[in-house]
């Protein structure tokens, strides 16, 4: 028979009062917090996956931090490129007033002028900042205008053509940036004469260019072969007096430079047109051994159309035909290079909506991982209430009927029986 001292009874009947106690507490303790894991001991399974799934959301939460800036970045670049597009169509519309001949001087003075203020606002929306203070197209030089004017009063690019990403999601990077030198000054500009020689390479020639257009682009591409198109020269001959030949005609930005019409000297009157390389031109003027170069392929910035738009209206002399034609091939390569501009600027809207989607489906994919996230938390880590409180009314009762079974035993006593 075993003996149970009255220490036993006292011990065993305090430690299953403490158990339930602590049961009670427990419970008591997940209805206050919400959660049925506070601490590991709890569930020690749920608790390793509830700190998984913790890691989880503030991965998507960092994540959607960065797709909202990259979808703010990526706003106000495009509406800062769509109010370009309005300035640059104002221009052009100024342009093609200012090519009407019967402007007068005034007139052409009063286009000039808002043509100047339309720059300045052009200048202003290229110098865009962020909520951070920083320029949007200044590359990786964000503290630094994008442009800003020279000694002699033009508009040059001042940032680099650093291009900044951000990541939106594990492997998915979004550019949330684009230098103004890609979208503003790498601009194609119209074919045109960029220079002049009058065969002894110390002064301009005394002739000029008219009426120069492209008429046949692949015929412009085949005659540079293999190689981009550059600049082309073209030397004048006088075979007779009064009767002249485009002797040759160059590549001019190769050393030496490569003659490439192999057909041989092609004639011309002076004051008619003639076609060259798939180009139709008409040579004014012209004296022997004078040579022209045109330029292909080169760029002009929005900046410089419209800073000589501007110094052509004001400059350019009107009322003979060497300063009436200066001023329609002004005209016309303005518009031209306008027509660039705007269609540069069109292609990085198109590029921008592109990033736009894909962050917009980025930001829907998150927002379904985070709340898929958080409902298997909750499965794990949430208290059911209904439960739990009946649960706490079990266990007040079950400590209640311990204590008032523990007193009763407690009072027990053979001094009792004497």
């Amino acid at each position: 028979m075993m003996r149970i001292s009255s220490q036993q009874i006292f011990s065993g009947g305090i430690n299953r009062l403490q158990d339930i106690n602590s049961n009670l507490v427990d419970t008591q303790q997940q209805i206050s917090t919400g959660k049925k894991v506070n601490k590991p001991s709890d569930d020690p399974v749920a608790a390793a996956r509830i700190l998984k799934l913790d890691q989880e959301l503030r991965r998507v939460d960092t994540y959607q931090r960065n797709a909202n800036l990259a979808d703010n970045r990526l706003k106000q670049e495009e509406s800062a490129l769509a109010s370009s597009v309005d300035i640059i169509q104002r221009v052009r519309e100024l342009t093609v007033q200012a090519g009407s001949g019967s402007l007068s001087a005034n007139d052409r003075q009063s286009i000039s002028a808002e043509l100047k203020e339309r720059l300045g606002q052009l200048a202003n929306i290229a110098n865009t900042r962020d909520a951070s203070g920083e320029y949007i197209f200044s590359g990786f030089q964000g503290q630094t205008p994008a442009f800003a004017k020279d000694g002699a009063g033009d508009w040059q690019y001042q940032g680099d053509e650093g291009q900044r990403v951000l990541e939106i999601d594990d492997g998915v990077t979004v550019p949330i940036s684009d230098h103004g030198k890609g979208i503003f000054v790498n601009v194609p500009k119209a074919v045109s004469v960029v220079d002049s020689d009058d065969g002894t390479g110390t002064a301009p020639a005394n002739g000029y260019v008219s009426d120069l257009e492209v008429v046949a682009p692949k015929s412009l591409r085949d005659a540079f072969g293999s190689r981009a198109p550059s600049d082309l020269r073209l030397t004048i001959n006088e075979v007779t007096p009064g009767s002249y030949e485009i002797e040759n005609v160059y590549d001019d930005r190769t050393t030496p430079p490569t003659v490439i019409n192999t057909a041989g000297p092609i004639p011309f009157v002076e004051g008619e047109e003639v076609q060259v390389a798939g180009m139709n031109m008409t040579f004014n003027d012209v004296s022997d051994n004078e040579e022209y170069t045109i330029g292909i392929n080169d760029k002009q910035s929005v900046f410089g159309t419209i800073e000589n738009l501007v110094d052509g209206l004001e400059g350019i002399a009107k009322g003979t035909p060497e300063g009436d034609a200066q001023y329609n091939t002004l005209i016309a390569d303005s518009l031209t290079n306008l027509d660039n501009a705007q269609e540069k600027i069109i292609l990085k809207q198109t590029e921008l909506g592109g990033r736009l989607n894909a962050v917009e489906s980025t930001t829907a994919f998150l927002e379904d991982s985070g709340l898929y996230t958080k409902e298997i938390r909750s499965q794990l880590q949430d208290v059911d209430y209904a439960e739990a409180i009946s649960n706490l009314s079990f266990q007040s009762f079950v400590l209640q009927a311990a204590q008032q079974s523990f007193a009763k035993v407690s009072q027990m006593s053979l001094f009792d029986r004497l």
